[in-house]
């Protein structure tokens, strides 16, 4: 009987029960069978998009592509067109999934995926969660993410929570005494695993090393603790296995795309071959072999509404000599850290917060191609951006409305047009950085 998490997407029209069937039959497949399907996905998805999408055919151009390797490199300033302008025929705004990137990379954009691959990536998702005895239609989530904060977005998630089967701590404000009541509900909740920011969650486990007290104690049905959207350090990952008692699993995705890579029962970080196809490349755009470090480059194998072939997602990482195209590891992952930002009244708040903020900027006319945002001083931060016009006072009226919501209010903040934004040595935009 299919259960309510399930029943909700299938009500929505993403064909979850088919997708879990077909992305069974993939981790079925021999390797033999599997390098024919690989093969068999990037030659169709190519040719469905030279065929079906006048923005793939012109950023491909009068080349001849006669080997994977001739296909051009996709980077996020290309999808910064209107999303109607990179539709394949067929696809509408109402016939697709559509959501923004965080804008974490420092270049947001609107993305579409058709609804099967937009259920595909929900069967992924469920297959890897399952690997710890999680189950989407049963285990109850701790969820450490942000909320839109206006009455219809806020409502819309807490209805998607229920469906979920979560419940949200909101991350917007970290303070000590907010965490001390995200803790008492520890006490009172049959949690099952807890979801979130990376920074989100080691707040949290800093507040229980500081009571000395072990989470699993407090919350005995915890099996799991997923970390996502940040980098996890070492010593951080120590410090959640010491404070809550559980395992903790370090996953890597990217909302246009999938769950990229997942740590296995085993410990490695196995990247997602049944949806995906990741290569790391030079700056040549060469392909580089196992164990050398590149730019990773993803082509989303199913998605029609919206192509991302060969897709440079903007982080820097290294295939495990030990990789196979079946079963690629993910040896190690550059970037994705976001500071934590510590503000006037003592709250802290994750990097991330400022995807909810920069929402209000993010128009999907293109205007603000890039940003990076300092905290120059307690109350005052800088916002550097790229845009084809300046930001009017209307603007910048919305973007101190939702700063003083979101965060707090009376901060100050500067908003800095330029050419060229500052980058670091591997070409990375670090959208927060603070310089306290």
């Amino acid at each position: 009987m299919i259960s309510l998490f399930d029943l909700s997407l299938q009500l929505n029209g993403f064909p979850i029960k088919k997708a879990k069937a077909h992305l069974d039959a993939i981790t079925r497949l021999s390797e033999k069978e599997f390098l024919q399907f690989l093969q068999k996905q990037k030659d169709d998805i190519v040719g469905f998009h030279l065929q079906n999408n006048p923005f793939y055919n012109e950023l491909v151009g009068n080349k001849i592509v006669q080997k994977w390797e001739d296909l051009p490199v996709l980077n996020k300033q290309n999808l910064q067109k209107p999303l109607e302008h990179r539709l394949s025929k067929g696809y509408t705004l109402k016939n697709v999934y559509r959501n923004k990137t965080s804008g974490s990379s420092g270049t947001p954009f609107v993305f579409a995926k058709d609804k099967y691959t937009h259920a595909l990536t929900w069967a992924s998702n469920s297959m890897r969660f399952g690997w710890f005895g999680i189950d989407f239609n049963h285990s109850y989530q701790a969820r450490f993410y942000g909320i839109p904060m206006d009455f219809v977005g806020y409502q819309k998630e807490r209805f998607k929570d229920y469906l979920g089967n979560r419940f949200r701590f909101p991350v917007f404000d970290l303070s000590d005494e907010v965490l001390e009541r995200f803790l008492q509900k520890f006490k009172t909740k049959k949690f099952d695993y807890l979801n979130g920011y990376t920074s989100s969650i080691v707040l949290f486990a800093k507040l229980l090393e500081k009571k000395n007290s072990v989470l699993k104690d407090i919350c005995p049905t915890l099996k799991a603790c997923f970390v996502t959207s940040e980098m996890l350090f070492e010593s951080d990952k120590k410090l959640l296995e010491k404070q809550f008692g559980i395992p903790i699993i370090n996953e890597y995705g990217a909302s246009e795309l999938d769950l990229i890579a997942f740590e296995n029962p085993k410990g490695e970080w196995q990247l997602n071959s049944e949806t995906l196809f990741i290569e790391i490349l030079d700056e040549h755009n060469q392909v580089l072999p196992y164990g050398k470090e590149g730019r990773i480059v993803i082509t989303s194998l199913f998605n029609k509404a919206n192509p991302f072939i060969r897709y440079d997602i903007g982080d820097i990482g290294i295939l495990d000599e030990k990789s196979t195209l079946q079963k690629p590891i993910l040896k190690k992952l550059v970037g994705r850290t976001n500071d934590v930002a510590i503000l006037p009244s003592g709250k802290k708040s994750p990097g991330l917060t400022f995807y909810y903020v920069t929402k209000s900027i993010i128009e999907d006319d293109g205007n603000v191609k890039e940003f990076i945002i300092k905290q120059i001083q307690l109350d005052t931060f800088e916002i550097e951006y790229i845009s084809e016009h300046e930001l009017d006072t209307h603007q910048i009226q919305k973007i101190e409305e939702a700063i003083s919501l979101y965060l707090e209010p009376n901060l100050n903040f500067r908003f800095i047009r330029k050419t060229v934004l500052e980058r670091t040595n591997r070409g990375k935009l670090k959208q927060f950085n603070s310089y306290l």
